[in-house]
């Protein structure tokens, strides 16, 4: 049997390398793309920061690619994932208002009540002016572990004793309590040294001794007893504390009514015992297991003007580049080799510039959807976030779905209500009494709003909210309002009760 010919059609989408460096731009965020830039400055001599070319006195370039839009131009073209060329589309859509023929914002354009912030942009890379001679520094932050091996050192031990104390000192967890066994700690000071359970305990109660009191207990009881041992003798109602630190802490919350009959003492002692447990801190390693902090410079600014809400790129996050003039004519005129790689980098340069413009296009158009559709919750707040879905988005500025999940990753708005990743306005809607959709976000803040609301001595019970928010006509499960407090990381009725 011959084998026969068979000739068809079809469609298939490839990727071309232009389309691919834009995919991968759109989901970095500012500081990964400033590195990519860095890296693209350093191995592409026909690549130049436009200010170094203004800086210089150089004139701009009119054949040149222009450089990355810092705002408005957003509305010109679509992303570059969802074309096959890099022309601009000129539709003209009903968008808010966000100044789309200027390049650099002014000083007029901001509200003088302060509802935008401080913030001035600025035309450059950001970068704040030294006016002391001085570079910003900060120290790094000192670890718990380094604290307590510190006061180790100065502690008369033996070597024996110092190498079991580093060894629970390490294996201390961020609130400064010895989760670990026996075993572990063996395991940690390694074959040259055998130390029994005494030894090991020995040391450790050494080391609770230490600043902060507390550490290396191995619960709360304990930890709440050492601190109260290193008070003075004197103190009033200690011992009352210690009894009810070490013997009754779980009736504190669920039992507090019967303290006084179960310890033999008066109501008032018992109040002034509590009170002196109060305190005493329940996580003493806490205050050293923070970090340095983290700052987020927005991508995006949401700000009023006259009446209305409007976007603008913030233009440090925008990197401004531009094609070298003199190289650019070196790659149209020269015939050899150095001509070929020329016109190679050019073409690189010409795709990685058009690339970046898109993404700041992508990110404007996404940012003023999102301000579009939230608009009710810059006025009002949490409780009037409106549900929001990727689809919806895409849907209104004409792109994939997967281009507004890529661009709301690690992009962030500055808003009078604080800085927000743009994945905080998204959100799934819950179905109301009137037929229309609360989203969870909004249900958040009001689970949070009536905690906050509360009576501290009868604390509302996950039922109760739910019954609560069904008489404003959204009907929430006990279980739902069990998960959205959990994930506020507030604890249950029965651990917010306190009296007084």
């Amino acid at each position: 049997m011959k084998p026969s010919l068979r000739l068809g059609v079809s469609q298939s989408l490839t990727l071309t390398p232009q389309l691919r460096q834009a995919i991968r731009l759109l989901q970095l965020s500012a500081a990964e793309l400033e590195i990519e830039i860095r890296e693209a400055l350093e191995s592409n001599p026909l690549l130049e920061r436009s200010d170094d070319r203004e800086a210089d006195g150089t004139p701009p370039d009119a054949g040149s690619e222009p450089a990355a839009a810092a705002e408005g131009g957003a509305d010109e073209a679509p992303a570059a994932e969802e074309r096959g060329d890099e022309r601009g589309d000129d539709r003209g859509e009903d968008r808010i208002e966000d100044h789309a023929g200027e390049r650099e914002a002014s000083a007029e354009d901001w509200p003088d009540d302060g509802a935008a912030g401080d913030w001035e942009p600025s035309s450059g890379g950001g970068t704040p002016t030294d006016e002391d001679g001085f570079e910003a520094q900060s120290a790094a932050p000192e670890s718990l572990q380094d604290h307590l091996r510190w006061q180790l050192n100065l502690t008369p031990l033996s070597p024996r004793d110092r190498a079991i104390g580093e060894a629970i000192i390490e294996l201390l967890d961020e609130d400064g309590y010895l989760r670990e066994d026996h075993a572990a700690v063996r395991a940690a000071l390694g074959p040259g040294i055998a130390a029994d359970d005494d030894e090991i305990e020995a040391v450790r109660h050494r080391v609770q001794r230490f600043e902060p009191v507390g550490v290396a207990s191995r619960n709360l009881a304990e930890c709440l007893c050492v601190q109260l041992s290193e008070l003075p003798s004197d103190t009033p109602q200690r011992d009352l504390a210690l009894r009810l630190a070490r013997d009754h802490l779980e009736a504190l919350t669920r039992e507090r009514a019967r303290l006084p009959q179960r310890l033999g003492a008066e109501p008032a002692d018992v109040e002034a015992a509590i009170a002196l447990l109060r305190g005493l801190d329940p996580k003493p390693g806490a205050r050293h297991a923070g970090g340095s902090t983290d700052y987020v410079v927005p991508d995006a600014y949401a700000y009023r003007h006259e009446g209305r809400w409007r976007v603008r790129l913030n233009p440090a996050c925008q990197p401004s580049l531009a094609i070298n003039r003199h190289y650019e004519r070196m790659a149209a005129s020269a015939r050899d080799a150095a001509g070929t790689y020329l016109r190679g980098r050019l073409q690189e340069a010409r795709w990685l510039i058009r690339s970046i413009r898109a993404r700041g296009e992508t990110m404007m158009k996404v940012a003023q959807a999102i301000v579009r559709q939230q608009g009710a919750f810059l006025d009002y707040g949490p409780e009037a976030m409106r549900p929001l879905t990727l689809r919806e988005v895409a849907e209104e500025i004409g792109v994939h779905e997967s281009t507004v999940s890529r661009v709301t990753t690690r992009k962030y708005l500055h808003t009078p209500r604080g800085t927000f990743e743009f994945k905080h306005f998204f959100s799934v809607g819950l179905a109301t009494d009137e037929g229309g959709e609360a989203s969870a976000t909004a249900i958040r803040a009001m689970i949070r709003k009536l905690i906050d609301d509360e009576i501290p001595a009868k604390p509302l019970s996950d039922q109760a909210i739910a019954d609560e928010l069904k008489a404003r006509g959204i009907a929430v499960a006990r279980r739902t309002v069990a998960k959205y407090r959990e994930g506020m990381n507030i604890p249950s009725s029965s651990d917010r009760c306190r009296l007084g």
